[in-house]
């Protein structure tokens, strides 16, 4: 069995590592912040990731039996609908992921 020396020493270093690991990104940033590259993707990611989540999420759904891709359907309908309406990404998940929820439940 490790002593409680080897113990605490071997919780340090996993401290150490992860908090340099959550540290790197921020201080790589810190050099191309202003750079015209990382403002695009700044700006086109969230889109571009919301995109392919959703081609995926759809991809399989199966359309030939019931309830024929309703819940999903009611889902990113609602979705789409709040977020055009408040701008809220919290409301809108929340509010498509219970119509999905509350659509398969009825169905």
């Amino acid at each position: 069995m490790p002593s409680p020396d080897h113990i605490l020493l071997t919780l340090l270093v996993i401290f150490a590592v992860t908090y340099a690991l959550r540290l790197a990104p921020f201080l790589a940033l810190r050099r191309v912040r202003d750079s015209a590259l990382v403002s695009f993707l700044g700006r086109t990611m969230p889109l571009g990731v919301m995109a392919i989540l959703v081609v995926y999420t759809l991809s399989s759904v199966d359309l030939t039996a019931a309830p024929h891709g309703l819940p999903e359907l009611a889902g990113v309908v609602v979705t789409a609908a709040l977020h055009l309406w408040r701008r809220n990404a919290l409301l809108s998940i929340v509010g498509g992921t219970g119509t999905y929820m509350a659509v398969l439940a009825l169905l």
